[in-house]
């Protein structure tokens, strides 16, 4: 079965001495692309850089709210530049986060905007990062769709019934990743559960949230696999339809060619 891995980042220190093999394990495992995530402008220019020396790998970029702060004169000018790139596919991370204290909450209100704005601009999907903020994220997205329907996907969705069911109202995608498969997420399984197949998507977060078997490991693409699977018991279908939707989804959202 084919899968896209939606959500990695393949620029991070964890990948340095195997990125090659790390991307040909993917492959081998039936995933067909990848996308790698910009958090700066650094890594933005190293998603883009990626994508251009691997066939299967796509890139997005933007800066991610915990790196918000740091963000110095022409840095979104930066963004919007490699935002050109002829493998760039989303804007993002973006978002909001209350759990880490590294940016004012209002710069990260400010560069979430500008990253929509952006994304709406270029015709592109915009990835969310939400933590311990998802009221705060609906309110915004719902100030920024004006009534109309956003293109994006709220990433590695941990969140309960309520906001899934508000993102999915703005227009949004949900992307569930490796936090799905551990033991207690009982209560996000059962979401997962619901969420509509035409808007379900998989992701890994790689190096992060490896899921099990895999937890506290390091995490790479060709996990993905564990994922979806785990999401295809939930709601009672067979991997192979579920990894069908998900990549079809994939391709919709993102633009991807047919995989």
């Amino acid at each position: 079965m084919k899968l896209i891995d939606t959500h990695c980042h393949l620029d991070e220190d964890a990948f340095a001495s195997d990125r090659d093999e790390t991307v040909a394990r993917a492959a081998d495992a039936g995933v067909a692309a990848m996308i790698t995530i910009g958090t700066t402008v650094a890594s933005s220019r190293e998603a883009v850089a990626l994508a251009a020396r691997y066939e299967r790998v796509y890139a997005a970029v933007g800066i991610q709210p915990n790196y918000a702060a740091e963000a110095g004169p022409g840095d979104f000018e930066e963004i919007e530049r490699l935002a050109a790139g002829s493998k760039v596919v989303a804007i993002g991370e973006t978002g909001l986060d209350r759990y880490w204290d590294y940016a004012p909450f209002d710069v990260q209100q400010e560069f979430f905007a500008r990253h929509v704005e952006l994304a709406r601009r270029l015709e592109l999907p915009f990835v969310v990062h939400c933590r311990e903020a998802e009221a705060d994220v609906v309110a915004q997205l719902r100030e920024l769709a004006a009534g109309n329907e956003l293109r994006g996907v709220m990433h590695s969705f941990s969140g309960d019934r309520g906001t899934a069911r508000a993102c999915l109202d703005l227009g949004l995608y949900i992307s569930f990743a490796g936090m799905v498969t551990f033991r207690r997420n009982d209560d996000l399984r059962a979401v997962a559960a619901e969420v509509p197949q035409d808007r379900l998507l998989v992701e890994t977060d790689a190096p992060y949230l490896a899921p099990a078997p895999h937890r506290g490991k390091r995490n790479e693409p060709a996990h993905v696999a564990h994922t979806l699977t785990c999401l295809a018991e939930v709601r009672g279908v067979a991997p192979e339809r579920l990894a069908e939707q998900t990549t079809a989804n994939a391709c919709r959202l993102f633009g991807l060619p047919d995989v």
